[in-house]
């Protein structure tokens, strides 16, 4: 299997049964990271779970293009069989150009994207989905469907990614406050603004990075004292950290780090 770049801790355990690859975005495609595929083979059914970051998505899946509004909780999805999926990873308010209105209406949301975006999305599917679909195929299809949709640039899309990316690479921002001090507003105006934009309130945002700063720890193979790391991302203490951790990966993060732990045939 080949680890996805970006936060491969977000894949919760192995993936050992499938297959992800991280696709450079086509050149012009605003708003977009970079594409994902994922294609699987699976004598019986596999559960794969994934905790959500301040994105939205775009995939080809079950016969139509879906988007993904940024989700609360850990996102979970049995492959069965044979199969794969092709989607875009949108970064942090790009996507506010393609939809021309809040991120946040998204939230929790699992919509098509013709109903979202106002092109029909499903003969665009039908070519990512087709069974000997070749990956370049693929991002043909999603880049010309987005192309159809087109795009409203608003500058201030780009400055709020900056401030997200500031609360992604810095661990030391740990309160909302402090990433809004960074942005130079007010909390209340940022909580507007990444509402517009990003979907999320920014104290989301700024937990929900530290927690996949804590799950890279766990499958870094060193020994991690929790509560030490616990105080540096900014929880009250090793029990709020572990709490928090629980909630979102699904399993504390002593357990996740012995899960994830190198075999001796990986290496």
């Amino acid at each position: 299997m080949q680890e996805p770049e970006g936060y491969p801790q977000a894949i919760v355990g192995r993936a050992e049964p499938i297959d992800v690859r991280r696709i450079d975005a086509p050149s012009g495609l605003d708003g977009v990271d970079y594409l994902w595929r994922v294609r699987w083979e699976v004598e019986e059914p596999y559960e794969q779970a994934v905790v959500p970051q301040p994105r939205v998505h775009l995939a080809a899946e079950q016969g139509r293009l879906l988007v993904h509004g940024v989700i609360p909780r850990l996102f979970t999805r049995t492959l069965a069989g044979r199969g794969h999926v092709l989607g875009a990873s949108f970064v942090p308010g790009g996507f506010h150009a393609y939809l021309r209105g809040d991120v946040a209406d998204l939230y929790d949301q699992l919509l098509p994207a013709g109903d979202v975006l106002g092109v029909d999305d499903r003969p665009y599917a039908a070519t990512i989905l087709a069974p000997e679909a070749t990956d370049e195929e693929m991002a043909a299809a999603l880049t010309a469907y987005l192309g159809a949709v087109g795009i409203e640039p608003d500058p201030r899309a780009y400055e709020v990614r900056a401030v997200v990316e500031h609360a992604e690479t810095d661990r030391t921002v740990t309160r909302a406050d402090a990433l809004a001090s960074y942005a130079g507003v007010s909390l209340r105006t940022l909580q507007r603004e990444f509402a517009t934009y990003v979907g999320v309130g920014p104290k989301w945002v700024v937990q929900r990075f530290r927690l996949l700063d804590a799950a890279a720890a766990a499958r870094s193979g060193d020994a991690v004292e929790w509560a030490v790391l616990a105080a540096d991302l900014g929880f009250s203490d090793q029990a709020h950290l572990v709490r928090r951790f629980t909630e979102v990966v699904g399993t504390p993060p002593a357990a996740y780090a012995r899960e994830v732990a190198p075999r001796p045939s990986d290496g």
